[in-house]
């Protein structure tokens, strides 16, 4: 009889404690500028790993519910404060995770929770053997920003786009800040082009074309005439045959208009970064 209690007591104990998660919530900092987070661990425990909080494979809930993940570092879930002053704003639900290096030592999430404008996004990068977390957040002032804070969008195999302010290359898992025309406000346009080494984004902005060189900071404006037809199809065409990709000095590819108004470039070199 006191074996099977015994036996009872042990069981309800295991269970008690499977059912306790370790959770820890982490404070983020501010990006330093360019920085690079291609870190290999130094440990096997020392690894981020994402579940899905619908109990389906990212991708594969059918576009029923929106999926919603949490993040582990080893064993202990990882909580997020959202609030710069307010220690009980956290989050711990991500509505988007997506590792940003092989070694899989950092990820670029999402908040699946968001009052403001669009929900904030976060590197949650291992450094040493030790989690930090960084914020990707400038402030803008544009009335406009609801137009042009698109979230992450992924260009090619090259990176992330991140709300028109930052890219993040998933080669080396570095993350840099974008010029902005105006200091005060994150880029306002629709991101166009790239140029194809993929080291220029070319970003439609109302009347001219706005690039920037985001491993060295360079920008260039092209103005657009108003022979540019309005539909993106044919604005596409117009600009393949009136701009090309021309080299500076410093090596760096710009798009510019033709000196020669019927010169053809190369169709290969110029395609859309995505449908507008």
């Amino acid at each position: 009889m006191k074996s099977k209690l015994y036996v009872t007591l042990l069981v309800a104990a295991l269970f008690g404690c499977q059912g306790k998660e370790n959770v820890k919530t982490y404070t983020p900092r501010e990006l330093k500028g360019t920085e690079s987070f291609n870190q290999y661990p130094q440990k096997g425990g020392d690894s981020l790993s994402v579940y899905n909080l619908n109990g389906a494979e990212p991708g594969q809930n059918g576009g029923e519910e929106k999926e919603s993940f949490r993040v582990k570092f080893g064993d202990t879930i990882v909580n997020i404060q959202s609030g710069t002053s307010d220690k009980n704003l956290v989050t711990g639900a991500f509505s988007f995770a997506q590792f940003i290096n092989s070694q899989k030592t950092c990820l670029l999430v999402q908040s699946a929770d968001s009052t403001g404008l669009t929900a904030p996004f976060y590197l949650i990068t291992l450094k040493g053997r030790q989690l930090e977390i960084v914020s990707l957040y400038r402030p803008s002032t544009s009335k406009e920003d609801s137009r042009f804070t698109k979230g992450a969008t992924k260009i090619g195999r090259s990176g992330y786009l991140v709300n028109n302010d930052f890219f993040i290359t998933t080669v080396n898992a570095k993350v840099y800040f974008l010029k902005r025309q105006n200091e005060e406000e994150r880029i306002q346009g629709i991101h166009f082009l790239n140029s194809p080494d993929r080291h220029t984004l070319v970003f439609l902005v109302s009347s001219s074309l706005y690039q920037v060189h985001y491993p060295t900071g360079t920008v260039f404006t092209q103005p657009l005439s108003s022979k540019v037809p309005a539909q993106p199809g044919a604005m596409f065409a117009w600009i393949q045959h009136n701009f090309s990709w021309q080299k500076n000095a410093a090596g760096i590819s710009f798009l510019k208009k033709n000196v020669e108004d019927d010169k053809i470039i190369d169709a290969r070199d110029l395609k859309p970064a995505r449908k507008l």
